[in-house]
């Protein structure tokens, strides 16, 4: 009767807790169970978290993980001396910042290309005023703003980060953002090379059938460094106007260079005005 008595007892306490119990996981098959132990070890989250991100994702275990960082209520409060150690690793030896070398390691670490465009969404999110380069303010704070501590947790968001490109208003955001990321120190105008370099990668996967057109023509008739006007004016123009220029307005108040590429595309038949 008392063993009874306390077995039923514990499981009274388990659930006004709402804690998940030693029989919840005992109910899963040895994969999922797995999958928890998994989730727990690379997040440091409670058994419960585990268990609630695991199945809004269909224990997808990187799924989870995006779901995870990605939930306010669940996201967990980074270690301040995880951050402190993953920026000493990276730091260069002579002065308080990540520099080209550590930048090397970093994409190392996260197995991933330094020119991956993963890494002008990380940039993004930490705010880093210029390329190859992260100040400790920004490393570690926007880690903090990410939710992770650690190279793996961060792994576990890159599918998630390069998702956010999918979105027109973080697209928009980017975007903007690279310009001034991209620009040499001191310099007004982005040089046309890194230019035509940033809008290839951005325009990637056929978000604008014209980007490389636009690159042939600035290199054949620019050959000049691209403002600020310009670059912003091109995401406006990439976005509405049809490939076609059918609904191009030659009185629109579009820059000079675009009403250029404009004849430039009908010069060459690639594309037809109306009218």
């Amino acid at each position: 009767w008392w063993p009874l008595r306390l077995f039923n007892a514990g499981l009274l306490v388990a659930t006004q807790l709402e804690l998940p119990s030693f029989f919840t996981m005992h109910k899963l098959g040895r994969g999922h169970r797995e999958k928890v132990q998994q989730f727990i070890s690379i997040s440091g989250a409670s058994e419960k978290v585990a268990m609630q991100a695991l199945k809004a994702s269909d224990w997808n275990l990187e799924g989870a993980f995006e779901y995870y960082y990605n939930q306010p209520p669940l996201r967990p409060v980074v270690d301040s001396r995880h951050l402190e150690e993953l920026y000493l690793r990276y730091k260069d030896p002579y002065s308080d910042m990540i520099l080209a070398d550590g930048i090397s390691l970093f994409c190392e670490d996260l197995q991933v290309e330094p020119g991956d465009i993963v890494m002008l969404v990380i940039s993004w999110h930490m705010q880093a005023a210029t390329m190859c380069e992260f100040s400790r303010q920004e490393f570690i704070s926007g880690l903090q703003l990410l939710g992770v501590d650690s190279i793996d947790k961060l792994k576990y968001l890159l599918s998630s980060l390069r998702a956010e490109l999918k979105d027109e208003h973080k697209f928009r955001e980017i975007y903007n953002f690279a310009f001034n990321w991209a620009k040499e120190k001191g310099q007004k105008s982005l040089a046309l090379e890194t230019a035509i370099g940033m809008w290839q990668l951005l325009f990637a996967d056929c978000q604008w059938p014209l980007v490389e057109h636009w690159c042939h023509f600035l290199q054949a008739k620019h050959n000049k460094a691209i403002s600020k006007d310009t670059w912003c004016q091109l995401l406006e123009f990439s976005r509405t106007i049809d490939p076609l220029l059918s609904n191009y307005d030659a009185e629109g108040a579009w820059p000079y260079l675009i009403d250029e590429f404009v004849e430039y595309l009908t010069e060459n038949g690639i594309a037809y005005k109306q009218g």
